[in-house]
């Protein structure tokens, strides 16, 4: 499979979760405080939203790069 056809399924795919999904969300851990041998830790859950046009953006640069980039 081209390279390229394979990067238009990837992009396919991620749009598609993207418009399912909504946005992914991670935990982020930070140590504020040092005090001799204790260490206190602070463990933030940090949520990134996907646009709808980047899902749909995506979806439409996947699909344009499966019909045309096979062509040379």
């Amino acid at each position: 499979m081209a390279p390229i056809k394979l990067a238009g399924i990837v992009l396919i795919v991620a749009g598609v979760l993207a418009l399912v999904y909504g946005g992914f969300s991670y935990t982020k851990q930070t140590h504020d405080v040092k005090v001799g041998p204790i260490e206190f830790a602070v463990k933030e859950k940090q949520t990134v939203a996907v646009p709808v046009w980047a899902g749909v953006g995506a979806i439409a640069v996947g699909a344009a790069l499966l019909v045309f980039g096979g062509r040379r």
